[in-house]
């Protein structure tokens, strides 16, 4: 009995010992297994840094999440950066700030027998995408005389430091407060191989030049006024062109009445307090404009917009300083901010800096699901439709690129495949390789993060 009492003790000994042996293991496997998908510093660090092609020039990037509030890694994240159209989400978030659900359109006043008006700067007049009538509307049944004032800007026609030598690409329109039709002349070959311009009042500025030889069948404008200038040659078939136009208030004038069919007088007079405000849009057609395509013209007219809000005149730096002092005063770093689209180089911004404004945007939007609708999306629509590929029909990026020559950066959402929600900024500066590759490289990491977390 004794000898068997002791083989029972020495076997439940030896089934406890297995058992605590089986726990311990299964520990370490539930250990490794849940650290696997732990998103680190240090794992982030290892993606980052084994990138050949981020060592040959100026790069920064910053990853935080936002559900635990606190920043994973950063490389450069305190540097200047020329962050080329991740400008616009500054734009973007001084919109939101300072406009209700829909766009100033108009500023007017009827007095007497006439109707007099101002630009606010909206760009959605008559625009080729977003086919605003409001203010059209107004002015063509008005049963007053139209007067049309500019008192209220006196700004240049183009942005602080933007190159004069792209003035005839369809990306530099240029700014002003009643701009119609985007400020682009579009310029087509019709069925009989002839050149058509529309608005169709530039037609008579549209002119062969026998003396004119591009490499490559061109319209090309006169820099300072709206001449614009093709070969005698045959026009290829299908030819399309989009040139800005020279602005000026008797262009203005012109265009308007040309549309209206009805006669409208320049006036300078002063815009009263009591003035009238048309609203013309929903304010999110516009950003959506701004943000998907990247659209130059629309962004630099926003601010003017935002503008409109203030005291004094229109203006792209008060409306700047004013965004800065009000609503970017607690960003980590102070933006050296020039214009609306990041056409500027003058424009600097830290990898820091933007994924503070990204969770500024985040808050005043407060619907993710707007938001996302709001922004270019990997795989599916804007700059990132061609970009990325979605996880199995599923989008996981939510962002903004920039590009200039020699320059390509990228700012915004991603949501991992464990449901992480991480703000991102990927900076690019000073590179010789095609843009491609570098954009390729962005890709990769961002889906790789995207995949292992």
């Amino acid at each position: 009995m004794q000898i068997r009492i002791q083989t029972l003790y020495k076997s439940d000994i030896l089934s406890i010992k297995a058992l605590i042996q089986y726990c311990f293991y299964a520990l370490i496997i539930f250990t490794v297994s849940g650290c696997a998908h732990q998103i680190t510093e240090h794992k982030i660090s290892k993606i980052f840094k084994q990138s050949t092609i981020n060592q040959d020039h100026f790069t920064g990037f910053a990853l935080y999440d936002q559900d635990k509030n606190k920043m994973i890694y950063e490389f450069n994240s305190n540097k200047y950066f020329t962050p080329a159209s991740n400008t616009k989400l500054f734009t973007f978030y001084t919109a939101l700030q300072m406009l209700s659900d829909s766009i100033p359109g108009l500023r007017y006043i009827v007095k007497n027998d006439s109707l007099i008006f101002w630009g606010t700067g909206d760009p959605s007049f008559l625009h080729s995408t977003l086919k605003s009538t409001k203010v059209y509307e107004l002015l063509k049944n008005a049963p007053q005389k139209l007067f049309y004032s500019a008192s209220n800007f006196s700004g240049n026609f183009y942005g602080e430091g933007w190159p004069y030598g792209d003035y005839n690409d369809y990306y530099q329109a240029e700014i002003n407060a009643l701009p119609i039709e985007d400020n682009v002349a579009v310029i087509t070959a019709d069925a009989h191989g002839k050149l058509q311009i529309k608005p169709a009042y530039l037609q008579q500025y549209l002119q062969a030049d026998s003396s004119f030889h591009p490499q490559k069948y061109t319209v090309k404008r006169s820099i300072f006024e709206n001449r614009f200038v093709h070969p005698s040659t045959q026009v290829p078939q299908n030819f399309e062109q989009e040139i800005p136009w020279k602005t000026s208030l008797e262009l203005t004038l012109a265009l308007l009445q040309d549309t209206l069919k009805k006669q409208v007088t320049l006036v300078n007079l002063k815009l009263p307090k009591a003035a009238k405000t048309l609203y013309s849009i929903a304010s999110d057609s516009v950003y959506k404009q701004m943000l998907w395509p990247s659209d130059n013209f629309v962004a630099e007219q926003l601010l003017l917009v935002c503008s409109s809000t203030l005291p004094g005149n229109l203006s792209t730096e008060a409306v700047i300083n004013f965004s800065k002092k009000n609503f970017l005063k607690d960003l980590p770093d102070e933006p050296q901010w020039a214009d609306g689209s990041g056409l500027s180089r003058q424009n600097l911004f830290t990898p820091r800096m933007l994924i503070a404004l990204l969770q500024k945007i985040w808050i005043k939007v407060n619907n993710e699901q707007k938001l996302h609708s709001l922004l270019p999306e990997g795989g599916v629509s804007g700059t990132l439709r061609n970009a990325y590929k979605t996880d199995n029909g599923i989008p996981f990026v939510w962002g903004k690129t920039g590009s200039l020559t020699n320059n390509y950066n990228q700012s915004g959402y991603l949501v991992t495949r464990k449901g992480k929600r991480l703000i991102f900024s990927y900076q690019n500066n000073n590179f010789v390789r095609p843009t491609a590759a570098i954009r390729g490289e962005i890709v990769r990491i961002i889906t790789e993060i995207h995949n292992r977390f």
